[in-house]
């Protein structure tokens, strides 16, 4: 140890790699002069579950990763997947991604990237695993919770100021799951067909944006194959597109156990070989770290000439430039844990994302002395922060829906649980017995009776079969009776509330029968906060559904064309990674197989193109005042090839409280070679404003706003004519309809 100290001592006076006024570039290629073939491959695959190494005779040190949808998760042992209990690694739990969305509010998005990055350097990481932005595409995908909603335009404006500020605590954003990783079901091997068309205008443009103007530092492939290759060393996916196209420059590391193939590997750009022979998630292997693809087996690979040294090269100045970035940046900060700051930060971002569907003038229920109110339903009493694979956070605190209404609503609060789900498990349920379901049921209709006001908060949790990586849900009603529940409940009373939390959408067959319904979202820490202050009034609600809430199942594109498109055919399994002999070559084989037929119409698109009515569409959500839009003006009648146009439309709080309203811009081609949905999402705006005052919101267009890809020409095309600029408070809610040609 003392030979290695003075020997790193005496590098610092000479070494240009660790002199951090070089440029970074002749950095790295000093380092990579000093280092043993053994050395570069050793920094290409873990080291332990969440660590990969360094060059500890150079004095480069290790990465260190936490998986983050929504918080740091706890720590993990070195080489199995058990918590390692320590007592200084409880965190914020942070409102999930479909939430931040639903705030449609980048100004929130910057300060949970800023919130959770300095909850991630305090702890010593280098990697959070996150943010995900893949597509809503269906309503039964079991990870939807952790994306940011079915429409690109949206993801992309949101996760750019997450990503810039996160990295300002020198902690790499590592976006997920690259790419078209839109169900768990099979996600192993299921290999997925779709049009160049979708793959460039639906599935990609939010990793774009976190490419080229987040700046993301780091990307982590998905479990899927694309063309019969698996996404983590996909050729066109991240040598042609991701690298060539957009220019990324940061480090691409598999989803844990999602290498398949050393040669592809070396070959199709991956980068950081992370918990192969494993199912990412549970299962264990008998393998250890030297057996990975990225091992022993690509180093003999290389040492008999298969692959070249160059190979290696690539990707050790991908992974030395992320470590310069973090691990061995000397001027970042020292991050903080979980405060009150951070709470207020949570509480800020649930306040704005929690979204009003239906009000008939019972809410806000405003408190008064005496109030008979009964709370129903699981998640009143939940900690949500449990199950669902690698979201699982490990509170410092948890404040629930009910102990929240306690505090604001006062002692004649009574609680009945309605129904039981069982304990957070990941690919398995607890099968609770028929007879205590029933008599939940019946003790909280029977409770209801009684009450002046039923709050009723259930809806989804993060167990197997619902909101949770690695299953997808089963259908799209809500599951352990909770419909005949809610239906019985507003029978016996009809001051009901219904407040659930979810992060998907789900059937409403009582929808008529029930005069408010909210819909929360996995809120994390400040959960019981927000949602009371939104239902008491103290915050007026101003979330906005970042997708579409089907009537039924087959109203959603995905499930339209049957089994084929979703959840794919079946084949001949090609068997696990986790049972491959060491370092072997695995093959697709014959894989399950998955065509996307609704092609570019996903979510609103779809509704709106098939004229297919939404329960609730995209980007609605009520206020407790009204907003009223004026007439939008246009700069100009006329856009050129290099020019820009700017819409400006009055909106008045028409009410008499505070409100903030978001203004959508939609656009839609009256005209084009190719077919085009209704209308696209082209803007957004949250405006906060006063009862009787009007504030003008300007947007930009450009000729981008315009563009469709040609996969044919295999380029984004803008064609002359003439263009609708539709604004609203929703998709269906227009308000306002403008004209313009392109020329």
């Amino acid at each position: 140890m003392t030979t290695s100290c003075l020997s790193v001592s005496a590098q610092n006076e000479t070494s240009v790699y660790l002199n951090k006024t070089k440029p970074i570039g002749e950095r790295i290629e000093d380092a990579i002069s000093r280092m043993t073939l053994e050395e570069k491959v050793a920094l290409c695959h873990a080291q332990g579950k969440f660590s990969s190494p360094g060059v500890p005779r150079l004095g480069i040190p290790e990465l260190w990763m936490s998986d983050g949808p929504h918080g740091v998760r706890a720590e993990i042992n070195w080489n199995d997947w058990g918590y390692s209990n320590w007592t200084n690694d409880s965190i914020t739990a942070f409102p999930a991604l479909t939430a931040l969305a639903a705030t449609w509010n980048p100004d929130m998005s910057a300060l949970y990237g800023k919130s959770v990055g300095e909850e991630a350097r305090y702890r010593e990481k280098d990697v959070l695993l996150g943010p995900g932005v893949n597509i809503y595409r269906t309503p039964l995908n079991g990870r939807n919770f952790e994306y940011m909603g079915e429409d690109p335009y949206l993801a992309g404006e949101m996760v750019v100021p997450y990503i810039q500020e996160l990295q300002k605590n020198g902690v790499a954003a590592c976006v997920k799951h690259f790419a078209l990783n839109n169900q768990e079901k099979w996600r192993g091997n299921i290999n997925v067909k779709l049009s160049d068309r979708a793959l460039y205008e639906i599935y990609l443009p939010a990793f774009k944006r976190a490419v080229q103007d987040g700046g993301a530092w780091s990307i982590m492939g998905a479990y899927n194959q694309i063309w019969e290759e698996h996404c983590c060393h996909n050729s066109l996916l991240l040598n042609n597109i991701l690298r060539k196209e957009w220019g990324f420059d940061g480090v691409v590391i598999t989803d844990w156990g999602g290498a398949h193939n050393t040669k592809q590997a070396a070959l199709n750009g991956l980068d950081i070989e992370m918990g192969s022979f494993t199912n990412g998630l549970t299962s264990e292997s008998d393998f250890g770290y030297n057996d990975y693809y990225l091992a022993d087996p690509y180093l003999n690979m290389i040492r008999k000439g298969e692959v070249p040294e160059s190979t290696v090269d690539v990707k050790v100045r991908n992974i030395l430039r992320l470590i310069f970035r973090t691990a061995m940046n000397t001027e970042k900060p020292f991050g903080s844990g979980p405060n009150e700051e951070h709470y207020a930060a949570a509480k800020q971002i649930g306040d704005e994302s929690i979204v009003l569907l239906k009000n008939s003038g019972i809410l806000p229920l405003v408190p008064r002395t005496g109030m008979k109110i009964l709370v129903v339903g699981e998640n009143a009493t939940r900690p949500l922060n449990q199950g669902g694979g690698s979201s699982e956070l490990k509170v410092k605190d948890m404040f629930t829906p009910l102990k929240a209404i306690q505090t604001t609503y006062g002692e004649e609060v009574r609680y009945a649980m309605g129904y039981k789900s069982g304990r957070p498990m990941y690919d398995a349920e607890e099968i609770i017995p028929q007879v205590t379901l029933d008599s939940l049921h019946q003790e909280a209709v029977a409770m209801a009776k009684e009450a002046e006001v039923v709050i009723y908060i259930g809806g989804l949790n993060k167990n197997a079969y619902q909101d949770c990586e690695s299953t997808d849900r089963r259908e799209y009603n809500l599951p352990w009776g909770q419909d005949q529940l809610i239906e019985d409940l507003a029978a016996a009373n009809p001051n009901l509330i219904i407040a659930n939390v979810s992060g998907n959408a789900y059937a409403m067959p009582w929808l008529d029968k029930v005069p408010a319904v909210l819909q929360s979202w996995y809120l994390g820490t400040m959960i019981g906060p927000s949602m009371v202050d939104v239902i008491s009034g103290k915050i007026n609600p101003s979330g906005k559904l970042p997708f579409s809430f089907p009537k039924k199942l087959e109203d959603n594109g995905a499930h339209h064309f049957g089994e084929a498109s979703y959840p794919g055919i079946e084949g001949a399994s090609a068997g696990n990674a986790a049972n491959d002999l060491k370092g072997a070559d695995v093959s697709a084989g014959n894989d399950p197989q998955q065509e996307y037929l609704e092609d570019i119409w996903v979510g609103y698109r779809w509704h709106d193109t098939k004229k297919i009515p939404a329960l609730f569409p995209f980007g609605h959500g009520l206020s407790y005042t009204t907003f009223s839009y004026g007439k939008a003006t246009l700069s100009a009648k006329e856009m050129s090839a290099d020019g820009s146009l700017t819409i400006t439309v009055p909106i008045t709080n028409t009410g008499s409280i505070e409100g903030k309203e978001t203004v959508q811009l939609y656009v839609h081609d009256e005209k084009s070679s190719l077919p085009r949905p209704l209308k696209e999402l082209k803007g957004f705006k949250k405006v906060n404003i006063a009862p009787g005052t009007t504030v003008e919101v300007d947007f930009t267009l450009t000729p981008d706003d315009l563009k469709f890809f040609d996969d044919n020409q295999h380029k984004w095309i803008a064609e002359p004519g003439k263009f609708k600029v539709l604004i609203g408070s929703s998709s269906t809610d227009i308000r306002n309809t403008v004209q313009f040609v392109y020329k």
